[in-house]
């Protein structure tokens, strides 16, 4: 697959589940972003290239309310975001300072921008649900960022819940959570979770009808040759 379109909607039927097994097999295991849980239920199942932004611990001289107007500010990167993206914010794992508030992911809405994704917190959650953008974070704390957090720059390599991301890696979030596939593989790694996903639908479709364990799941040469065979019936 080369195509980005038909690469992201190949993904967006593939659980970040299916996603963490395939690129295990391929020898990378630190890609499943810990503390980024979904804020509502039910929000749907994302694709998007990583639009990084990183903080760092406070610094009393830097972390105040006058460095929001700063040029290098989180407003400034959040005008900086393309459409489509996902904003992935290492936030240390900080959880008592709300990095974004119903006014900032409004603006992000407003922009196109998929979803936000990080290691810390929210605050005005009531404000953020409403403004209709999907987050996965570890939280809400009333704060602001300034209190425990200082904003230092966009689009460079952050690490967001102990995972490597580079700007345009891609990112997919679930209900299970943010999963990273590096982009210089995601062709690849997106055809064979094509691939994993149509074989455990034919696995559960044969654990349905009674079939055991062992030899199906993982598939022995046997189960494997009668995947093959169903996959040739018309």
């Amino acid at each position: 697959m080369t195509d980005e379109t038909s690469i992201f909607e190949s993904l967006k039927l593939v659980t970040t589940a299916t996603i963490t097994t395939v690129l295990l097999k391929k020898g990378l295991r630190n890609v499943w972003l810990r503390g980024t849980k979904p804020l509502q239920p039910n929000q749907p199942r994302l694709v998007g290239r990583a639009f990084t932004l990183r903080f760092v611990p406070a610094r009393e001289d830097l972390a105040t309310p006058e460095s929001w107007s700063s040029p290098i500010s989180t407003r400034g990167a959040i005008e900086a975001m393309p459409g489509g993206c996902i904003a992935v914010v290492d936030a240390m794992g900080v959880t008592d300072a709300g990095i974004f508030g119903d006014i900032l992911c409004a603006r992000m809405k407003k922009r196109g921008v998929s979803a936000l994704v990080t290691d810390g917190v929210v605050r005005d959650v009531a404000g953020v649900v409403g403004t209709g953008l999907p987050v996965w974070c570890n939280g809400a704390a009333a704060p602001p960022s300034v209190a425990g957090l200082t904003f230092v720059n966009w689009q460079e390599p952050v690490g967001c819940g102990g995972v490597a991301i580079f700007p345009d890696d891609v990112i997919v979030v679930d209900a299970d959570g943010a999963v990273v596939i590096p982009k210089a593989i995601v062709g690849d790694v997106t055809a064979l979770c094509v691939e994993q996903e149509r074989l455990e639908c034919w696995i559960m479709n044969e654990v349905e009808m009674g079939i055991p364990l062992p030899g199906l799941y993982p598939p022995n040469a046997e189960s494997k040759s009668r995947y093959e065979a169903s996959r040739t019936k018309p």
